[in-house]
């Protein structure tokens, strides 16, 4: 699997876009633009991940200390099962070794529809280090968990200054913490 760095201008492939409009519900997603803008504004990694010319997902995380913020990440719809996900995640895992890294998901414990689908993908990241670290958020009606690895805690107070940080890039109004 080989991986490539995306850019507003090099993102070129409609599969990630329409990758990212399909494996996020809407109301997790930033415009594509908008999105496309941060990218280009702010400090993150943007990488596309490839099996020959086919893309296999892509991942955006937010470097910063003390925390690094595992934004997104999706694997193509056909290929989950396969074990590229847990390719793209070891990864991951191993660049940003030297520090902490945090992620947020949908709550397993939320009644919800896709109930299985969130305990599933929950299990995925304990078999693979990370921990619940009993921080939660709610946005849209969703609760989601920020789930860790690496030494140290998080705290509500952490989460707090990760989105004043992206505040100074950008806010959307229509989020609105509940």
């Amino acid at each position: 699997m080989t991986e490539r760095k995306i850019t507003s201008s090099s993102v070129g492939d409609d599969k990630i876009k329409e990758l990212y409009q399909t494996a996020f519900p809407e109301e997790e997603q930033i415009g594509w633009d908008d999105l496309m803008r941060l990218v280009d504004e702010m400090p993150l990694d943007f990488m596309a991940y490839y099996e020959e010319e086919m893309l296999v997902g892509f991942t955006i995380v937010y470097p910063r200390k003390p925390f690094n913020w595992f934004w997104y990440f999706a694997v193509c719809d056909e290929l989950r099962g396969k074990g590229y996900g847990q390719n793209i995640l070891t990864h991951l895992i191993e660049r940003y070794k030297d520090s902490a890294n945090i992620l947020d998901m949908e709550s397993p414990k939320q009644v919800c529809d896709n109930m299985e689908q969130r305990e599933r993908r929950h299990g995925f990241y304990l078999r693979n280090g990370f921990r619940d670290t009993n921080v939660y958020r709610t946005y849209s009606g969703i609760e989601y968990t920020i789930m860790m690895i690496g030494e140290g805690t998080f705290t509500k107070k952490d989460y707090d200054d990760i989105i004043s940080d992206l505040q100074r890039f950008w806010w959307r109004d229509d989020i609105k913490e509940e």
